[in-house]
């Protein structure tokens, strides 16, 4: 086995973990926006896995479908609306839970199914991730608003190499990287595992920090 096969292998079984393990902990929290999310993640890493292993055509088509729903709406508009939670304090009911969810999965259909979006395909896929970055750009203020400063360095790392490896994706090689481009997909997951797990703890800092200034509120005088 090659080896940029293996690193590969080691970047994917991390992303595996990381995203079921931190979606886990967000269904946890009744978050079921984010948890299910990451655990389309999981989903999606482990038919690669299974691919990259042995060749598996049909978890290849799997992972593929998933990689593009990810990519498209489940990180740039599921994930921002559950990251909201702690932002917005925007609480979705269970219904639009599923609105969300559905509405994603159509998309993604019609984005993969019609021919004639086979073109401007990545350039969706670019501006719905910066989207996204910008949001994080707002996460990260809020949490240096809060005094979580080095949670909010850690959003702010996650915005610049998640947007790296989406503005790289479609469009450019890595120098000295093979036809299947090993290397790239390599640093992809482990970018994508290290923004699984700093979301999670940046969400639960802020929500913290959000909790703690309500309970310290000054009580309304009393007449």
């Amino acid at each position: 086995m090659d080896r940029n096969l293996y690193l590969l292998c080691f970047a994917m079984f991390v992303l595996v973990m990381t995203s079921l393990i931190h979606g886990l902990k967000f269904l946890r929290q009744r978050n079921y926006l984010l948890g299910f999310e990451w655990l389309i993640v999981t989903f999606s890493a482990s038919n690669f896995l299974l691919f990259a292993l042995g060749g598996v055509q049909f978890s290849y088509g799997i992972s593929y479908f998933c990689d593009a729903f990810s990519r498209g709406f489940g990180i740039p508009v599921v994930a921002l609306a559950g990251l909201m939670s702690v932002t917005h304090r925007y609480k979705p009911s269970i219904l639009m839970d599923v609105v969300f969810f559905a509405g994603a999965i159509a998309g993604t259909i019609v984005l993969l199914s019609i021919d004639a979006l086979a073109q401007p395909r990545p350039y969706f896929y670019v501006v719905m991730w910066s989207v996204f970055s910008v949001y994080l750009a707002w996460f990260a203020w809020k949490l240096l608003s809060a005094g979580e400063g080095w949670h909010a360095f850690g959003v702010f790392m996650v915005l610049l190499t998640a947007q790296a490896i989406a503005c790289i994706y479609d469009f450019h090689t890595i120098p000295g990287d093979d036809e299947q481009h090993l290397i790239f997909f390599s640093l992809a997951c482990l970018t994508w595992s290290f923004m699984c797990v700093e979301l999670y703890y940046a969400y639960c800092a802020l929500d913290r920090a959000e909790k703690d200034a309500g309970s310290l509120a000054p009580m309304p005088a009393l007449r």
